[in-house]
Parts: C-alpha cells; structure tokens; sequence
C-alpha cells in the first residue's frame, strides 16, 4: 500500500478489529494517494471474512491535518484530478460511512479539515482531551469539502457547527465530548485498545451504531433553523463584506436542512469546486505557504547552524514598544530585566506590562496563578550591572540616533562578548546605530509591531556584516514568541515602513489637488485594509508620523511628497487621537467622525505648496483612488525587492499583510499586483507622473518586467529564461 504522498495501513488484530493507519507525515494529511488507499483498505476490510469491526486511525500521535494543501494546485488548474465531490460522497459516506461493519475513529494530536470529516463519517469518535478538532477551511477561502458542512451541524447542533466552521475555531478534545462531537475521551495510551472494545460493542449493539449524517436531534426545527442561519449571513456580512465563501458556506448547510443531507453533500461538492478555483482562495493558499516560507533564508538557514539557547533577555525602555516586547517574552518563559532612566520611568514600564497580561486573564486567556509565575520573570533595573549574564539585549527608545549609538555603545561595555545586541528601530539604518561600537557582527534588527505583544510580525533586519548565525539564534526566539519573522536587509524603514511610506503620502497628495479625505478613508477600508491613510496617521500620532516622515525625504528626497497638511494641523495642536483632534474629532469613546474645520488647514496646505485643485481629483472613481494609493506602494516594494532588502517577492506579501494589515484574501501588495500586470501598474504610474510629479514615477525594476510583461514576483531565474 505504499506510495509516494502518503498511505494508510491495515492490521487485523486477534479480535477482529481492523486498525487502518493514516501514514503522511508530519500531520498524516490526505493527499489523493492517501484517500485512495483509505478507501482500499475499508473496501479491504469490508470483504474480509476475519474482519468484524474497524478503528481509523494516524500515525505517530496525529490523527490528520486535512486535506493536502499543495493538491489545491492541481484542483485549481487541472482537469484530470479527482473531483472532491467524488472523495466526499464515493469514498467518505458511501465506503466509510456506510460499511456494513462498525468504524471507531481513535483521535490524537490534530483532527482538523479533511481528517475531522473522516472522523465524522466513522460510526462513533474517541479522542485524547487535549486533541484539536476543527473544520479550519474558511481561512483558505473555500468551504468543507468532505461532507464537514452537513455532519458538523448534525453532531453539534446548528448554532455551535457555525461557529466553528465561520470561524474557523477548533475545539480541543474535552469540549468536543461535551458537544457530542465525540463520544468519549480517552488517555493517549489506552485510545486504540478502547476504540477496539468500542466498535465491538457497536457490533454486539451494546452501544449505539448510527450514521452522523442521519442525525437530526440536535438541529432545529426548519422555522428555527432559518432565523440562525439568517442572523448567520448578516454576521459574515458585517465581518467580512468582501468576501463570498462564508455565504456560501451558509447557503449549503441551509439546503442541506431544507433538502436532506445526501442533496446537501452534492450542493457541498459543487461549492468547493467553483470556490477552489476562485481568486480568494488563490490569494489564501499563497499567503498560507509564504507565512511558512519566510523562516527559510538562503546563505543562512540551509548552512547547518543550530540556534543558541537564549536564556536570559534585556529591554531598554519601557514605552509602549519595550513594555510589549516585555509582555511578549515572559508569555513565552523568558526571564526579562527592563532597564529604564528612573524609578518613574520603571515603575511606568511594569504597570504596562501588568495590564497587558492583566488584559489576557480577563479575556479567559491566562489564569490568575499563571499571571504571578509569567510576572515572576521580570525584574527592573536602573543600571547595566545585570546586563553581565544575559544572551539577548532588544533596545527599544525613542527614535533618536545619538541616544541608540549611545546606547550600544554602553552595551559593548556591559554585555557578555557572545550577547546579541538588537535594535527595535522602525526606520533608522542600523549601521548608524551601531557606528561606534567594534561588535558589528552581533548587532541586529529586532524590529516589533505595535502593540508587540499582539502583533503577529516580527522584522529581522540584518546588515552586512551581522553573522548568519545571530539571524539564526532570533529566527528560533520568533518561533518560541509565536511571531512570524520576516529577515530583510538594512536600508532606511527596511521593508514594511518603506513599503507603507508612500501609503499616507499619496493620500496628501490627491487631498492637496481635490480629493476628499473622508471619501479615500472610505474606500480604502472598503478595499480591505482596517483602516484608510488618514484615519491611521491619526491613531499612530503626527509626532511618529513627522520624525518617520523627516527619515525619508533625508534618505529618498527625489520620490517623497512634501505636503504642508500634517504640519499645519500639528501647530494648532492637532496632533491626532491622543488630542482628541487629527484629520477626524475623537469623542470619549474615541469615535472617530468628520471635521468640518478640515478644509480650512487643507486649503492653507495647497497655498503654502503652491499646488492648484485638480477638477478630476475631485471626481475620482472607487478603483482610480484605489490605485493611486497602492500603486505607489508597489513602486516602493518593487525598488526593495530590486535592491536585495527582501529575498523574495512572497516574504513582501506577507510583511504587507501582517504590518501594513493590506487584506489577505487579496493575497499580499505583490501578489495583487500581479493580478493586475506589471505593464498595466507601469503605464498608469507613468501616466500619474507626467500629470503629478516624480512621487508616481515607475522604478526601474517596474519598467524592465513591465516592457517583458512579466510578473512582478518573478525571480532572477525567471527573468533569465524570459530573456532567452
């Protein structure tokens, strides 16, 4: 039964109990290799005379992940490939579901997508307490495809089967029994051995031997059902207006309460068919294996090196970034010293992080006698005397050079010679900040999203001179923070703040020639993104925005858009949220609404620049605004990647959907680009710069794919062969 992606096993036990085994490692997906061979040995098993029962099973302490990600390729592009309805009615309800002998599934480790349908189709579930079972689909852009979406409801009742599936949340073992999502739990060791007992109880019909599908008292009666599923489609409506999947979701799971289960497995089939081909899940699938693609770095994680152990961490500065990173840390068993000026300063510093974890035990996250032991591992200091043992420093101060290169100038003095020295800069070059310290090779960017504790991003900046094995040593440190690390080269903003610069930049530009402010914060919250250009400038503050601001007209002068706006508001103290006035008024609640008094600065702004109101500005259709806002930034994405400072086009996809919060179903800035083209990109940003100035002017790296008509995204080799 071997084979080339996966297999499954079968052994027949003195008892009469067939064991099938799922063999694919690492999480025992279903590839196609594995279904069919699932389906062999049930067919096997079936016909065997010695075969009274059976138990299904994974291999290694995992029942199944699901479906085989990397088969979606093929789904989506070939015509050959087994159709999922086919897997979903032929192989899980007519071989497994209706064998004529009982079927236990003996669940460890994971049961989510694929592998929680096989389980549901199989006459009754046992699982460990601590397994996760789930239907995670809707994140990928599709919808259960192996019957999940009618035996879910059926096993669990309506409301509690949408929330999973919606939200896409797995439940561990001990709630799934609760549910009746399983029917008992049991401890790793004994799980096979009472599966066994199970099914051979099913057969001497001293416990129940039913099908999930044909399970009706836990749904509703059909008047009820639809007032839920009708509040259902108006929550995924207000969730995610951009996005079909989820009601589509909703609408199969209807026609199988209105119509019966075996009509709902086909209108199931048919959904999963056209959705897996839709650009949704394009986008998702990709962005599923950049996030997975970003840890691995040429030249440094394929040379062998194994990362240190990092036993003890340093923070300077206990602001809002130093108190996060804090937070991060000891939530992940780091003992932390946080080294602030003054006993004020400190005491400022602790309490933040206290209310940070303070703020997890209230939302259930983190007990009370977990928050004592995770504060436990932080200490204060006022000096660098218990700087003398740690393995990692994270500076974390204001933006001011002099003050940094002070700084590592200190901890060269103080720090064991092996210590990692990284900066939580946002935007200045690192070789400044370490210009007057020898240890070039340790000093690194450590680079954090506010609020760090939450932010999922975590920029690795690395100069030229910074040792693979240092890169290596934070890659591990991301991971145990649960953060997904981008590594990026050393430039001014690295790569997510010189992406996102030209973000708020363009939507000065189009306010001081006509457009309506209001109206682009609309449509760029429309398009996806949490929030529009001013909307965020407002939130961050103008002082942040200012001093980032100043790094890039220094560093990039002939390409940033100097506009008067931001300045004039600020000197009226205007200085966004904070003062409770920016672009928007802020009441107490800090609901943002419209200024009536905006015109009045921008007007001032236009006579200042000396810049005249363009009429068709003023009249911007949804996809012009759209455009003129994002295609600057992916002039400014195409130049870091042309550059060096990302390694790969994906590793800027994910950058911009983690840091920039740029809508994932859209698949990342340059994936969506290239659904557009480079020449058509080209052409309206020559168009836009000939009208407005250099700011939209196409980098080099835009005008070469573009004249080739190849994709923004493709590597050096690609663009090698397109020239042969």
């Amino acid at each position: 039964m071997g084979s080339s992606r996966g297999h499954t096993l079968m052994e027949v036990g003195p008892d009469g109990v067939a064991v099938i085994t799922i063999v694919n490692p690492p999480v025992n997906s279903l590839s196609f290799d594995v279904l069919r061979s699932l389906k062999e040995s049930f067919d096997q098993a079936i016909q065997r005379d010695d075969v009274k029962a059976i138990v299904v099973t994974g291999a290694k302490g995992k029942f199944s992940g699901g479906f085989d990600i990397s088969a979606f390729g093929g789904i989506q592009e070939a015509k050959e490939r087994p159709k999922p309805g086919w897997i979903s009615v032929e192989i899980i309800t007519d071989t497994i579901e209706a064998a004529r002998k009982p079927s236990v599934a003996a669940i460890d480790g994971l049961a989510l997508g694929g592998g929680l349908e096989v389980a549901m189709a199989c006459n009754a579930r046992l699982s460990t307490p601590t397994a996760q079972l789930g239907l995670p689909e809707l994140q990928l852009g599709i919808i259960p495809g192996f019957g999940g979406t009618q035996r879910l409801p059926r096993l669990v009742g309506l409301t509690k089967g949408l929330e999973m599936i919606l939200a896409s949340k797995p439940v561990k073992g001990k709630e799934a029994f609760s549910l009746g999502l399983v029917d008992g739990l049991v401890s790793p060791n004994d799980l096979v051995n009472t599966a066994r007992q199970w099914a051979l109880d099913m057969l001497g019909h001293r416990r129940p031997w039913i099908a999930s599908l044909y399970k009706t008292e836990k749904l509703e009666p059909l008047g009820e059902a639809r007032e839920i599923l009708k509040f259902a489609r108006a929550q995924a409506r207000k969730r995610a207006p951009n996005l079909q999947h989820p009601l589509v979701c909703i609408d199969v799971i209807e026609a199988g309460i209105v119509a019966g289960p075996r009509a709902g497995l086909w209108k199931e089939a048919e959904a999963f068919e056209g959705l897996v081909r839709s650009d949704t899940c394009k986008s998702l699938v990709h962005v599923f294996f950049a996030q997975r693609g970003t840890s691995k770095v040429p030249g440094v994680t394929d040379c062998g090196l194994a990362p240190r152990q990092v036993k003890k961490v340093a923070i300077i500065g206990g602001g809002l970034m130093g108190s996060g990173i804090a937070t991060a840390l000891i939530l992940s068993n780091y003992p932390v010293i946080l080294k602030e000026v003054n006993e004020k300063f400190l005491d400022a510093g602790i309490n933040r992080i206290k209310a940070n974890l303070q703020s997890r035990v209230k939302k259930g996250k983190l007990t009370k006698e977990n928050f004592e032991k995770t504060i436990s591992l932080l200490k204060g200091s006022l000096d660098y005397e218990s700087f003398r043992d740690v393995d990692l420093v994270i500076e974390a101060v204001i933006e001011n050079i002099s003050l940094k290169q002070q700084i590592f100038s200190d901890l060269e003095k103080y720090c064991p010679p092996h210590c990692i020295l990284a900066s939580n800069t946002s935007t200045i070059d690192l070789n400044l900040i370490g210009e007057k310290t020898k240890s070039q090779d340790r000093i690194v960017g450590a680079h954090f999203f506010s609020p760090a504790h939450v932010m999922p991003l975590l920029e690795i900046v690395r100069t030229k001179q910074t040792s693979p094995q240092v890169i290596v040593d934070v890659l591990d440190i991301s991971k145990k923070i649960k953060k997904t690390p981008v590594v990026v080269g050393n430039c001014t903003g690295f790569a997510v703040n010189r992406m996102f610069f030209p973000y708020t930049q363009a939507g000065l530009l189009l306010v001081e020639r006509g457009a309506d402010v209001y109206q682009i914060d609309r449509i760029i919250t429309k398009f996806g993104m949490p929030m529009g250009p001013f909307r965020l400038a407002d939130l961050v503050g103008f002082g942040v925005a200012i001093a980032t601001g100043t790094q890039f007209i220094q560093n990039f002068p002939e390409r940033t858009y100097k506009s008067m706006l931001i300045p004039l508001l600020q000197e009226d103290n205007r200085a966004g949220e904070t003062t409770r006035k920016g672009f928007y008024l802020y009441d107490d609640k800090r609901k943002a609404s419209p200024d009536p008094e905006l015109k009045n600065y921008i007007e001032k702004a236009r006579s200042i620049s000396g810049v005249s109101v363009d009429p068709k500005l003023a009249k911007l259709q949804e996809k012009d605004i759209i455009e003129m806002i994002f295609f600057p930034v992916v002039n400014e994405a195409c130049r870091v990647l042309d550059e060096g400072i990302a390694v790969k086009a994906a590793d800027l996809d994910i950058s911009a959907i983690m840091g920039m919060g740029f809508p994932p179903y859209r698949g990342g800035i340059i994936f969506w680009a290239d659904s557009l083209g480079s020449k058509y990109i080209y052409s309206r940003l020559e168009k836009w710069s000939e009208l407005y100035g250099e700011f939209f002017k196409p980098c080099a790296y835009l005008a070469a794919r573009a004249a080739k008509g190849i994709p923004l995204s493709a590597s050096l080799e690609q663009q090698a062969k397109s020239r042969m």
